[in-house]
């Protein structure tokens, strides 16, 4: 049996590991085309890979630097794992675990406090200190039964822009949104040419629309039309499907759904991966056209730095609670932590709940209760108080949600 070994990944590898992540998500083999879209989002630093006794790549762990917004309005740096695989023929074998411990060793030394990312299966990453720590829904707004509410979004105007414009002008927009919701990402221009840039200038047939109010533009949508007319149905409409979907203001959101429920020959206006707290039901006269098609883990996050995360955010209004950590493979982490609204520091109190950092994790950005957690088993209590107290602290109003895939 060959033996593999974990390294950091040179430049001129990059394209032999992507085919590796390609593979192992059943995706066709990269053209020239698509490299040359994508090759600028895929640089070799960051990425770690297994490779085999001849120096091929069998595994791939990479990630970037970016930005997330945490509870309270401060953007945290955080490294972005944006492709994990192994290829078939090598699973089985400890190649995931020992790159996600060289990944999780290379964050800590370099000081980035958290990393996330978007798990293509729920029951990987949890072992290795991941939580599900923001949520989204798919929604389906029927046509049309939707009607807008007279006078709501109408003091604005939206306008198509082509691909070529749309590369040049929707990210200085997204830029200006100052991302006030918990988990927000700011997007760093390495994001931009392998995930939107390929997008809307691809063969999908992305359309890209920008909503301008009186003070510029200041929302986007990007969408394709599903043809769902067949033989038995010819006179069925098209539904549009939002891929995505960002303002900067309530009007230039409300204007932007709006212009979408005003197109012709259209069933329905489709949307995955939108905020849990969305208001599109009471942008409505008839509330029951909006549908909850799923609710789905959005952001897995990971606290390389227990301390510092917990710093970073703001806390609600509650006597301090002391937290015991449990992290099996960044063993600082672990410790007893005192939480409260005037900050966080290392303790030597004695423990009122003692939980794994993944918990901790799906609970940073203020979505979910420490009590469900409690039920389900997944946080010892050793202080019954402490668990309302807690609840009170993290807890967030607004709903965290990212809105970005990488």
């Amino acid at each position: 049996m060959s033996e593999f070994h974990v390294r950091a990944v040179a430049e001129g590898e990059q394209r032999a590991c992507l085919e590796v992540l390609e593979q192992a998500l059943h995706a066709k083999p990269i053209s020239d085309e698509d490299w040359a879209k994508m090759a600028p989002s895929w640089p070799a630093a960051g990425k770690f890979a297994a490779f085999d006794d001849h120096d091929t790549p069998v595994g791939i762990s990479s990630s970037f630097d970016i930005e997330l917004t945490v509870p309270g309005g401060r953007k945290l740096v955080t490294a972005a794992v944006d492709g994990v695989a192994v290829r078939a023929d090598w699973t089985r074998r400890g190649i995931l675990t020992t790159m996600m411990s060289a990944q999780l060793e290379d964050f800590a030394a370099r000081g980035v406090p958290l990393a996330a990312l978007h798990a293509s299966e729920g029951v990987i990453y949890g072992r290795y200190g991941y939580g599900a720590a923001t949520f989204d829904r798919g929604v389906f707004v029927e046509r049309p039964r939707a009607q807008v509410r007279d006078g709501v979004g109408r003091d604005g105007v939206v306008r198509f822009v082509t691909p070529a414009e749309a590369v040049e002008r929707v990210p200085a927009l997204y830029n200006r949104f100052e991302g006030t919701r918990p988990g927000f990402a700011a997007r760093p221009a390495q994001w931009w040419p392998g995930f939107f840039d390929r997008l809307v200038t691809g063969d999908g047939g992305y359309r890209v629309a920008i909503h301008s109010g009186p003070d510029g533009d200041d929302g986007f949508v990007v969408y394709q039309t599903i043809d769902t007319r067949d033989r038995t149905a010819p006179e069925r409409g098209a539904i549009l499907e939002i891929r995505e979907l960002h303002a900067g203001t309530p009007e230039a959101w409300a204007g932007l759904w709006r212009f979408l429920l005003s197109v012709d020959l259209v069933s329905g206006v489709a949307g995955r991966g939108r905020p849990l707290d969305e208001p599109i039901a009471a942008l409505l006269t008839d509330p029951r056209a909006v549908n909850t098609t799923e609710i789905i883990d959005e952001l897995w996050v990971r606290l390389v730095d227990v301390l510092t995360a917990l710093r970073a955010r703001t806390y609600g209004t509650a006597e301090p609670v002391v937290l015991e950590v449990l992290d099996k493979q960044l063993p600082d982490n672990n410790g007893r932590y005192l939480v409260g609204p005037g900050g966080v520091e290392r303790t030597t109190a004695e423990a009122e709940l003692r939980l794994d950092v993944a918990e901790l994790a799906s609970l940073y950005f203020g979505q979910g209760f420490f009590r469900d957690l409690v039920v389900a088993g997944r946080i010892e209590v050793l202080d019954e108080g402490a668990v309302d107290r807690a609840d009170a602290l993290f807890h967030t109003a607004r709903a965290a949600w990212c809105g970005t895939f990488f």
